[in-house]
């Protein structure tokens, strides 16, 4: 989430200078972690700018499939460790789910989502978000990668009643 981000991406170092070692455990713990959870997880070594994902995205959302193409650049960049603020990764995401390639092209070359995206931006700094995740209630809120513990806690202490596995709102 850092619009700043060179479209050949930037490493954690150069980002965080002087935290080399906090990078290297903290990333340790996420792979000890997502081997213990089957999951994949790319090195993390690399940061990229995800402007153009997020309006491509925000296309994706109005053709109903806005969805599919988040999972998709989730886990193009945590899984496969893809830069996707390049267009030629966001335009195989788009084609991977059913848009048309040409019209994704379109959207990146006029930035036609452009304004609905700075709108999200607007008002997340309205409410208050200053880190991604951020789960706010009312004026409450979590920020950060936390244990599930501390997040359920949280939805207790907010009210917020459990529904039976399998529930949709």
């Amino acid at each position: 989430m850092h619009p700043e981000t060179p479209p050949e991406g930037q490493s954690l170092e150069a980002l965080f200078p002087g935290r080399t070692l906090q990078l290297e455990e903290m990333r340790r713990h996420l792979m000890r972690v997502a081997e213990m959870e089957n999951l994949t997880l790319s090195d993390g070594k690399m940061i990229y700018n995800s402007r153009l994902a997020q309006e491509l995205g925000k296309w994706a959302e109005s053709r109903g499939i806005g969805n599919e193409f988040h999972n998709g650049v989730f886990r193009a960049y945590f899984a496969e460790g893809k830069n996707i603020g390049k267009d030629s990764e966001l335009l195989l995401l788009a084609q991977s789910i059913g848009l048309p390639e040409e019209e994704a092209q379109d959207i990146l070359i006029n930035r036609s989502f452009r304004e609905a995206v700075d709108g999200d931006w607007d008002y997340s700094r309205r409410m208050g978000v200053t880190a991604v995740p951020t789960f706010k209630i009312d004026s409450q809120k979590v920020v950060g990668a936390q244990p599930y513990e501390v997040l359920d806690q949280f939805m207790k202490t907010m009210g917020v009643k459990e529904r039976p596995a399998g529930s949709y709102i």
